[in-house]
């Protein structure tokens, strides 16, 4: 296995810039995820490394080797790719005896290497079905054990969940993270699920528009966002607007007073997550906004609801559905109807600052 440095990689297509200037050290069996909209140029980075399209400018480091202008197939990388990329007319086990066979691997190895591979994945059973005779699930595990095989020092993901239902992305997803860790793995996973990401990945980069805006863990990123972006796009998040009114009060443009904890004097929007706050019959603490019920929805796990402030503004709230364990409780939830009177609260240490 082996380290990954990007220095400066750049891509430009003619005036088009689609990535700017990313510079990143992975470490040895770690796990970072690509995390972004589409178009933001998270791809096209993985694409870079791998070798399959040539950067503008900047270089890739695999281990003590310069790869940048290498072809892929010399960077000792295995990618799986978005729609498997299965040969048809191969069976599983040939499928990903492939690149053993480029690389000249003798018969005897190959096989035992194939049989290795597939008992990872769970498909030694299935080895002599062809593509057409496999679930989504099962090609994908296919992609997986072939790029395996080959021992590669990175192991790259371009979104290899995205055509799988919602049980069995869980279900991949964990079993890609628990043969990482098993391997230790260098990998790199690109994806525009933040979910994916966040129970994944070491560290996560996120992207936008070809830049890099924060690179950290996923609990860094989630609770101390660097920016309006990435605090929007990771979760989500209710915005007020105004300004630092003293050390610790924020003033918003439509009359509310929070108490915001830490926050720099220039600040001009205030964001706290909708999980953050909880919905009381009487008000609870120094932010408590009062309110009316507008919305409700179930959501199994956890109860969405809308409130309409009584300045005006609207507020998200994502309440736990703790079912009978906290009914008749202290701190149990007012009534969830809609028009029912509610304070919405929320702790200051809660509250996320962002300058304009």
């Amino acid at each position: 296995m082996a380290n990954v440095a990007l220095e400066g990689l750049r891509k430009q297509y003619g005036g088009a810039l689609a990535v700017a200037d990313f510079s990143l050290d992975i470490a040895d069996g770690e796990l970072v995820a690509f995390l972004g909209p589409s178009g933001c140029g998270k791809t096209t980075t993985l694409r870079m490394i791998a070798g399959f399209i040539a950067p503008t400018a900047g270089s890739i480091r695999i281990g003590a080797n310069d790869v940048t202008a290498l072809p892929a197939h010399r960077r000792d990388t295995g990618m799986v790719f978005q729609r498997y990329a299965l040969f048809p007319h191969m069976t599983v086990a040939e499928n990903v005896a492939f690149g053993l066979e480029m690389r000249k691997v003798a018969a005897a190895e190959r096989q035992r290497r194939i049989a290795d591979a597939l008992d990872m994945v769970r498909m030694g059973e299935l080895r002599d079905r062809y593509p057409r005779q496999l679930s989504g699930g099962q090609q994908q595990r296919v992609a997986i054990a072939r790029a395996l095989v080959i021992q590669p020092k990175v192991f790259l993901l371009d979104e290899p969940l995205s055509n799988l239902d919602a049980k069995l992305r869980l279900e991949v997803r964990d079993e890609i993270r628990a043969l990482q860790q098993r391997l230790g793995l260098t990998t790199i996973f690109v994806t525009h699920d933040q979910e994916e990401a966040l129970s994944i990945a070491d560290r996560m980069a996120i992207m936008h528009d070809g830049r890099v805006q924060q690179v950290g863990t996923p609990e860094a990123l989630y609770e101390k966002p660097a920016n309006l972006f990435v605090a929007d796009f990771l979760g989500k998040m209710n915005f007020f607007d105004g300004r630092m009114d003293g050390a610790g009060v924020f003033a918003t443009a439509r009359g509310l007073r929070l108490a915001v904890g830490d926050a720099a004097s220039g600040s001009t929007r205030v964001g706290v997550r909708p999980e953050r706050v909880a919905l009381r019959a009487l008000a609870d603490g120094p932010n408590a906004l009062a309110g009316r019920v507008d919305a409700v929805s179930y959501l199994g796990a956890h109860i969405d609801v809308r409130v309409r402030l009584d300045n005006g503004d609207v507020l998200g709230c994502r309440a736990p559905n703790a079912g009978a364990a906290h009914a008749g409780s202290a701190h149990a939830a007012p009534a969830l109807a809609q028009g029912a009177p509610v304070y919405a609260c929320f702790h200051p240490a809660d509250c996320v600052a962002f300058s304009a």
